[in-house]
């Protein structure tokens, strides 16, 4: 048994500063704490905010523990599948119960906590715990075991070295092999100094600072020998900016970028999905030719399937310039061009990178015309033949701190923000998800999240499109998958090869040329020998045709 002090490190699923739509993954900040608790000599345990709710007993043991430490809060709200983010009654509670260990508690839940978008954040009130990791959270962590006060700066001189050490911490996630890993690549605003988006809290860290691509391939290659498959560079406000000079309008530098990816690909040489995540349409507009060979670099390192998510909030310029916004409606238009013309093609049959765009309703200066501007704008996207992988669209949640947290228009537009939600996923999301994902297009490794009736699973990626497989799958499970409808915010498809002769009749009605009606007379005729007696059943050719298992 072992003498070490005993340490349970709670993963409360940090969404920092946006990872809405990650399917399940393991932050850097966590990975970090894992570090330092490992450097420090603690016998580590490892459990998720949902593994607790699972399992109430889990309580008991981490009592018994030395120290426990959490990492929660979120910035950014939204819907989750994999896992939910802590909440504060749970964090709450879980500083109340647990008398025996040193309890201690980091990351964005010290800004403030809000149940979800539309309110403000307020003071968490965490009196229940012993140490407030202030700051950084892993050198705030590392400090306190030191004996000095729980306070920690950013120095990626320090953190580097505990990303690394904490990368015996992946394993021990419970959906482990299937988690993506998020790279912390960057960290501060290069519009700080002029005030940053009034809403953000990435000012808050100050301006950028830009991680080694030595430290990147390191860690990189500590991950990948620990079974690390995923990666996603995220956790940075632009990652076009990385490594570009200082100032608050940075040009691209290519050849960084590409050095990146090269770095993450030397440390990983067996990777299967790398993505990223944050882009300025601003710096695209701006710098068009740099931005443009900063993509092309993007699309020759990364994998198929990517998208690059744009902040682009509002098509109000009334409220862009009251709010101190990166980019004009027109800006974030040419942007979406950009990425269209460098990422549109399609490699085994996904595009390659497109934009998703980010909306954030109840900024100062909002009218009930900014709504009607901002269905405009996407219908004009729409209608030049661009694409879109996913539009989010939220209401602010400000924190103290922020100027938003006292110049909104929370609550004043309720109506238009209901009916502006209501005819994108009417008017927009269903012909772009048929745009970007026609029928028959196969979707390569997707995980089945929950088994059911209705299975429901996702490629791990950046913003990963929903699948809902009218079977009932193993969760867990790893399945390649075709494409057979459209809703509004996600696809049904069926796993490949498409077994018709044996397909239960609530799985054969999806098939391009059944549908519900037309089942079970389809299904009395089989079996079929070959695709002219399929297709004589269905009335001709179909797009899922080369799919089809007649054994």
């Amino acid at each position: 048994m072992s003498s070490d002090p005993r340490a349970v490190l709670v993963d409360g699923y940090v969404d920092e500063p946006a990872c809405l739509g990650v399917p399940p993954y393991i932050a850097p900040e966590v990975r970090q704490l894992a570090g330092v608790l490992v450097d420090r000599g603690y016998d580590l345990r490892y459990l998720t905010i949902d593994q607790l709710r699972a399992d109430p007993a889990l309580l008991a043991d981490l009592d018994r523990a030395d120290l426990v430490v959490v990492h929660a809060g979120t910035t950014v709200p939204g819907r989750y599948l994999a896992g939910s983010p802590a909440t504060l009654s749970e964090l709450r509670q879980l500083g109340r119960q647990l008398r025996g260990p040193t309890m201690a508690v980091g990351g964005p839940i010290l800004f403030g906590y809000a149940s979800g978008g539309g309110k403000r954040a307020l003071p968490a009130g965490l009196d229940g715990y012993d140490l407030l990791l202030e700051g950084h959270p892993a050198t705030a962590l590392d400090a306190a075991l030191g004996g000095a006060e729980p306070r920690g700066s950013h120095d990626y001189r320090e953190t580097d070295r505990f990303a690394v050490a904490g990368a015996v911490v992946l394993p021990r996630h419970p959906l482990f092999p299937h988690v993506m890993v998020e790279l912390e690549t960057a960290r501060g605003c290069a519009r700080q100094a002029v005030g940053g988006c009034s809403f953000c809290t990435e000012p808050f860290y100050g301006p950028p600072r830009y991680r080694s691509v030595s430290a990147v391939r390191e860690e990189v290659a500590a991950l990948f020998s620990r079974g690390a498959r995923h990666f996603r560079l995220g956790r940075q406000p632009d990652l076009l900016a990385y490594g570009a000079p200082a100032g608050a309008d940075p040009v691209p530098d290519p050849d960084r970028i590409r050095d990146l990816f090269a770095a993450v690909r030397a440390g990983a040489p067996d990777l299967l999905t790398l993505h990223i995540d944050n882009v300025n349409p601003g710096t695209i507009a701006r710098h068009e030719e740099p931005a443009r060979a900063a993509l092309q670099a993007v699309v020759e390192g990364h994998t198929p399937g990517d998208v690059a998510a744009l902040g682009m909030e509002t098509a109000d310029p009334a409220v862009v310039h009251k709010n101190n916004l990166k980019a004009s409606p027109e800006e974030v238009f040419s942007a979406i061009r950009l990425i269209n013309e460098v990422g549109g093609a399609r490699h085994d049959g996904v595009p390659d990178l497109l934009p998703g765009l980010n909306f954030v309703l109840g900024l100062a200066g909002e009218t009930p015309s900014t709504y009607r501007l901002n269905l405009a704008f996407l219908e004009r996207v729409l209608s030049a033949g661009l694409m879109v992988r996913r539009i989010n669209i939220r209401q602010v949640m400000p924190f103290p701190g922020t100027p938003a947290y006292v110049a909104n228009t929370l609550g004043r537009h309720d109506r238009e923000f209901r009916a502006f939600k209501e005819a994108v996923r009417d008017r927009i999301d269903l012909p772009m998800l048929r745009r970007v994902f026609p029928v028959g297009t196969v979707l390569r490794r997707a995980v089945v999240e929950r088994s059911g009736p209705l299975s429901l699973a996702r490629p791990l990626g950046s913003y990963p499109i929903l699948v809902g497989l009218p079977l009932p799958l193993p969760a867990g499970s790893v399945i390649d998958a075709v494409i057979v409808d459209h809703g509004h915010r996600s696809v049904t498809a069926l796993p490949l090869p498409v077994p018709v002769n044996t397909l239960p009749l609530s799985a054969l009605r999806w098939l391009p040329g059944v549908g519900r009606k037309r089942a079970a007379a389809i299904a009395a005729r089989r079996p079929f020998g070959s695709l002219p007696d399929w297709w004589a059943a269905v009335g001709g050719p179909t797009p899922i045709d080369r799919h089809l298992d007649l054994g």
